[in-house]
C-alpha cells in the first residue's frame, strides 16, 4: 500500500487532500500540533504530532512513498497579514520549518513531494493579465515571499530520485468539516440578511479539484513539472449570490457585478495536460446547494 505523509491534513485544504488520497487507496499519515478526533475524516489515518519549525521527530517519513506539505503556520483566517506583529517568526517556522521537512523527505527516500503554494508568489500584474508558471514571480507581500522562497528551495533539491512539484493554488472552495464554517459562510449570511454585499470577482477552485491536481502529480507516471497552477473559475459575487437566490427563493438584491477583465486569472494549461479535470460551474452549482442544505 502506498503511504503518504501530509502535514496540515486537518486544514481546510489539506482535509480534502488526505480524503482524496484515502479515497484513492493510501495510507497516510497526517502531521499536525493536535490529534484529530476519530471522525475528522471518513478512514482512519496516522497521526505524528508535529508544529512547524519544530523538531522533527524521529523517523517521520520511514517507509512513506510520497509526501505533501500543506501545513502553514498563521494567523488564523489570515494568510496574506498571516505574519501578525512577528515577522521574523513567521518566516522562520513557515521557511526554515518547510526547508526542514523537505531536507528530511528527501534523506528518507520519499519519491515525490508536493509542496502547497499559493497565486499569491506572482504578485501585482497589469490588469487582466494571465499568470503563467513562466512569469517571474515578483511577490509583495510577506506571505508570497516565503511561499517563493520554499519552492525554490524545495526545486534545489530536486532530483531524478525525488520528484518535486509546487502548486501555486488559487482561493479554494468547498465544505468544512464537522463544526468548522466554509469560505462563504458570512457572505451567504449578509445577503440572506438583507445587508449589502460589496462587488467582488475572483479565482476559485474547489478543494477536492486541488485533491485531485495533489494526486495527481504524486501518482503521475511521468515525472510532473516543479510549478503548476491550480485554478478553475472566475467567479464573480454576483453570480455565486445568484445562485443562492435562486435555491432559497431570497428577494434580496444581488450586488452589482465586479470589472472581470481587471482579474489576474490563471493559465491551468500544464496541470491539464496531465489530465487533471475540474468541476466547474456544475461542481460550484451542487457544492452551494450543498453548502446552503447543511446551514438549514
Amino acid at each position: 500500500m502506498t503511504r503518504t505523509v501530509v502535514s496540515g491534513g486537518t486544514g481546510y485544504v489539506g482535509r480534502f487532500i488526505v480524503e482524496g488520497l484515502l479515497a484513492a487507496g493510501h495510507a497516510v499519515i497526517v502531521l499536525g500540533r493536535t490529534q484529530p478526533p476519530a471522525d475528522f475524516f471518513s478512514m482512519p489515518v496516522g497521526f505524528e504530532p508535529y508544529e512547524l519549525g519544530g523538531e522533527l521527530p524521529s523517523g517521520l517519513f520511514q517507509g512513506a512513498d510520497f509526501f505533501v506539505h500543506a501545513a502553514f503556520d498563521h494567523v488564523p483566517g489570515k494568510y496574506r497579514g498571516g505574519e501578525g506583529e512577528d515577522p521574523a517568526s513567521f518566516r522562520r517556522r513557515n521557511l526554515d520549518g518547510s526547508v526542514a521537512l523537505f531536507e528530511a523527505a528527501r534523506r528518507a527516500g520519499i519519491r515525490r513531494a508536493t509542496f502547497l503554494s499559493s497565486r499569491a508568489v506572482y504578485g501585482p500584474r497589469p490588469a487582466g493579465t494571465w499568470l503563467d508558471e513562466v512569469d517571474k514571480p515578483i511577490p509583495d507581500t510577506l506571505y508570497g515571499e516565503v511561499k517563493l522562497a520554499a519552492e525554490n528551495a524545495l526545486q534545489e533539491l530536486r532530483t531524478d530520485h525525488f520528484q518535486t512539484t509546487s502548486l501555486r493554488v488559487t482561493g479554494v472552495y468547498g465544505p468544512a468539516a464537522k463544526g468548522r464554517e466554509h469560505k462563504w459562510a458570512s457572505l451567504f449570511a449578509d445577503y440572506l440578511d438583507g445587508k449589502s454585499i460589496a462587488p467582488r470577482a475572483g479565482t476559485e477552485v474547489h478543494g477536492s479539484d486541488v485533491a485531485g491536481a495533489v494526486r495527481l502529480v504524486l501518482e503521475h507516471p511521468a515525472i510532473p513539472p516543479a510549478l503548476l497552477n491550480v485554478s478553475d473559475i472566475l467567479l464573480d459575487r454576483h453570480d455565486l449570490l445568484k445562485i443562492v437566490r435562486d435555491l432559497t427563493g431570497s428577494s434580496h438584491a444581488l450586488p452589482p457585478r465586479a470589472n472581470a477583465a481587471s482579474v489576474n486569472a490563471m493559465k491551468t494549461d500544464r496541470l491539464r495536460t496531465l489530465g487533471w479535470e475540474p468541476g466547474g460551474s456544475q461542481r460550484l452549482a451542487d457544492t452551494v446547494a450543498e453548502l446552503l442544505h447543511t446551514r438549514i
